[in-house]
């Protein structure tokens, strides 16, 4: 889901030919093998992007055949790099030594990629606004602990501050409804404007111990953001869901323009 969006969002910003700027706050290595260590072990890959592949539907037809054309299966690093126009950059920051090592080399002598040792909440303000005042902003942390909502909720006031007329995009876990539900109140009633979230539910949120669905906040959303993605919503729950109880899709606007 949360690439399938990004793909969208990076396309529709590129309807500009303005250059723009993309950073990526928790980049992790780029890409992954599906067929070794941790995704050959579960397998739940088998049940996520192996259901895409054969004949995509056409909402979902241009991340698919970006991921097939990439190999590897493409993490979001190497979505944005796949799409940056000649006058375009993206800057990845990874806490993680090795994980930034293995960024490093994917992305050597590359002058439209910058990779960043450092830590991605304290990115949002050293590294923007950027100079090309345009682009996209991808925060998707790991979410190892109860607080990763309030930091969430803390980058995305520290990244708009300085880059108001950026477009934030930020995924979120969906295991129960209580967490979501507070960050979400917490941002409608911080000021911001513009806000819409998009989440895609495979079961009912009411076990804490399973990723039942994630969600996708965005401020500044471009042009018929809430059409098109919707569509992309629908389409990966034809092909992933498996008509569970709370199984579902959901376009809502936090926050007025």
């Amino acid at each position: 889901m949360k690439h399938a969006v990004l793909v969208w969002l990076l396309r529709a910003l590129q309807r500009k030919p303005a250059p723009m700027f993309v950073l990526d706050t928790h980049a992790g290595v780029g890409r992954y093998a599906l067929d070794e260590g941790a995704a050959a072990r579960t397998g739940e890959w088998r049940s996520g992007i192996a259901r895409l592949l054969d004949e995509p539907p056409a909402a979902l037809a241009d991340y698919v055949g970006l991921v097939q054309s990439l190999g590897l299966y493409p993490g979001s690093p190497m979505i944005a790099r796949a799409l940056l126009r000649p006058n375009d950059r993206l800057a990845c920051c990874e806490l993680h030594p090795e994980d930034a090592a293995a960024l490093r080399r994917l992305f050597a002598r590359d002058r439209q990629v910058a990779v960043h040792h450092r830590d991605g909440w304290e990115a949002l303000g050293a590294l923007l606004p950027p100079n090309q005042r345009r682009g996209l902003v991808l925060i998707d942390p790991p979410y190892e602990n109860r607080e990763e909502f309030d930091a969430l909720a803390r980058g995305l006031s520290v990244g708009h501050a300085r880059f108001a007329t950026g477009v934030f995009a930020a995924w979120y876990p969906i295991k129960q409804r209580a967490p979501v539900r507070a960050f979400l109140d917490g941002l409608r009633e911080s000021g911001m404007r513009d806000v819409v979230t998009a989440e895609f539910c495979l079961r009912e949120p009411v076990d804490a111990g399973r990723l039942n669905g994630c969600g996708m906040l965005v401020i500044n959303p471009p042009y018929r953001f809430e059409q098109e993605v919707s569509a992309i919503l629908e389409a990966l729950l034809e092909r992933l869901g498996d008509r569970e109880v709370g199984e579902g899709v959901s376009i809502r606007r936090i926050a007025n323009e």
